[in-house]
């Protein structure tokens, strides 16, 4: 049994998750070098953070070819995560270093960096806060400019805390997350934690023709201007556009 049917069944019967599938839109070629840590869609254009000491990178993506149109790496002592977009610049941050980087988005050149405590997984914005996920079940909130955290919040499923929290993205003022090591993305309410739904991505991983255990569900994207979601994994040849179907 999956970790979501499990909790799926112990979830609190009185108030449901609801539970929604996919459908394929549309199928974009993806590098298969790059290991998938952070993803958001800006101005036209995919930006995508890899990770692995001496491999991690910030690119900005041409989403028909998948093709690099600028990039710029990590020092070789930093294990790249998520990245997201604050202002002018990219926010990214780190696996365990606790040292995050900010990048100018209009040519990806560094303009600085800074420093937090624990590690780091997912980042995304809501509101004025920059939120992070960590490996544990909870998200954290930060002033964007200075660093300096707010609060936190603990995800639950139903009345269980759910951890593993991975790649952030925010549509429509909730916070979704990819949970590692599953083929699923939990939609949280940021307010109080609380997952409002889930979208099962089940098989979506072997459509790609992805293997390897690493080789895992992560990185989501939203266009709002065109309403459009883009997921794909780590080390997967195919980036996806999905829509959510058969909710339930």
């Amino acid at each position: 049994m999956s970790l979501f049917l499990a909790l799926a069944m112990i979830a609190d019967p009185v108030q449901p998750i609801e539970r929604c599938g996919y459908r394929i839109v549309e199928t974009y070629p993806h590098d298969t070098t790059s290991f998938t840590q952070g993803l958001f869609w800006d101005n036209g254009h995919l930006y995508e953070a890899t990770g692995h000491y001496g491999r991690s990178r910030v690119t900005r993506l041409d989403l028909k070819t998948g093709k690099a149109l600028a990039q710029t790496k990590l020092l070789s002592n930093q294990f790249g995560e998520g990245i997201t977009r604050w202002r002018d610049q990219i926010i990214g941050v780190t696996w365990q270093g606790g040292v995050g980087n900010r990048w100018r988005i209009k040519d990806l050149k560094p303009v600085g960096t800074f420093k937090y405590s624990g590690e780091g997984w997912g980042v995304t914005l809501v509101g004025d806060s920059l939120v992070l996920s960590d490996g544990t079940s909870q998200l954290r909130f930060f002033d964007p400019a200075t660093m300096t955290e707010q609060r936190r919040v603990t995800v639950r499923f139903g009345t269980r805390p759910l951890a593993m929290l991975n790649e952030l993205e925010t549509i429509d003022g909730e916070v979704w997350a990819n949970v590692w090591m599953t083929d699923m993305i939990v939609r949280i309410d940021p307010a109080n934690g609380n997952i409002k739904s889930y979208v099962d991505l089940s098989g979506l991983k072997e459509q790609a023709g992805a293997t390897g255990q690493d080789s895992v569900l992560n990185g989501i994207a939203w266009d709002a201007k065109n309403k459009r979601l883009f997921v794909t994994g780590k080390y997967w040849p195919k980036l996806y556009e999905v829509a959510l179907a058969d909710c339930s």
